[in-house]
């Protein structure tokens, strides 16, 4: 049978316009003859000219950045410090495995308006329109109009977020791994500063994120090529990087289409 394998994960690159200014990467490129001084401690007195070919040691990159560049999976832990009821939150090396290799949905939020905060009706009806029942642990994708808007300078301000009761609208039906094309899994913040400097309710903040206060889940942000993907009929891998204690893990997270 064949089989179909889409990426959905965003370059980690420098000068990424996919982060704020504050959090960017940064990445050293070593080319093979920039690293004899390193080959001089496997190998001492060797010099360039005798490695093979002549061509140095060998290309490396050193890199400066946060778990949550390019495309990432978050864990419970980074949400809120407890989750079901008051455990503590699992962080990125105890998110289950059994997750990460699932069944994916794919709800079509691009007419959304950048800002507009998604609810459980705006779930429920997408779903109807797919003509789909959610199981659980299956992986819900959630493509927005930032899926679009790579390498726009305002992509972070870009796309529709998840509300609180979206978001616990999944989790309730058994759904522990969410993402998204966006930035964040909720509004962009720009927005929500808006909504909370005319009201001053702060429970607007990260309201999605905070979802994870009841009911523990992981979400995937700054995925990319969502829109290629069927509304169903596909399974995501999307395994995180095993970093002890951490927030968040990179991640490759690939589509895989049988037939």
């Amino acid at each position: 049978m064949a089989r179909t394998f889409v990426d959905l994960s965003i370059y980690l690159e420098n000068d990424v316009i996919t982060d704020p200014p504050f959090m960017r990467p940064k990445i050293t490129y070593q080319q093979h003859a920039d690293t004899v001084a390193e080959l001089g401690h496997f190998f001492p007195g060797v010099t360039v000219e005798q490695t093979p070919d002549g061509a140095g040691f060998a290309a490396a990159e050193w890199v400066t950045l946060t778990t949550h560049n390019g495309t990432h999976l978050d864990a419970p832990w980074h949400f809120h410090p407890t989750m079901d009821g008051g455990k503590r939150a699992i962080t990125i090396d105890e998110v289950p495995l059994e997750w990460c290799f699932n069944p994916g949905v794919k709800l079509d939020f691009r007419h959304f308006d950048d800002g507009y905060v998604a609810t459980a009706a705006d779930v429920e009806a997408e779903l109807d329109r797919i003509g789909y029942e959610l199981q659980p642990f299956d992986i819900v994708l959630v493509n927005t109009a930032a899926g679009g808007a790579v390498g726009n300078p305002e992509f972070v301000n870009i796309g529709c977020g998840m509300g609180y009761e979206a978001t616990m609208y999944l989790l309730e039906r058994g759904i522990r791994v969410t993402g998204t094309d966006a930035w964040s899994w909720d509004a962009p913040f720009s927005h929500t500063a808006k909504k909370v400097a005319e009201t001053g309710d702060t429970s607007l903040i990260w309201e999605g994120h905070k979802a994870g206060r009841d009911i523990g889940y992981c979400h995937l942000e700054k995925l990319h090529n969502l829109e290629s993907l069927p509304s169903h009929g596909f399974t995501i891998s999307c395994f995180p990087h095993k970093i002890r204690g951490a927030s968040a893990g990179w991640t490759r997270a690939v589509a895989i289409i049988e037939g």
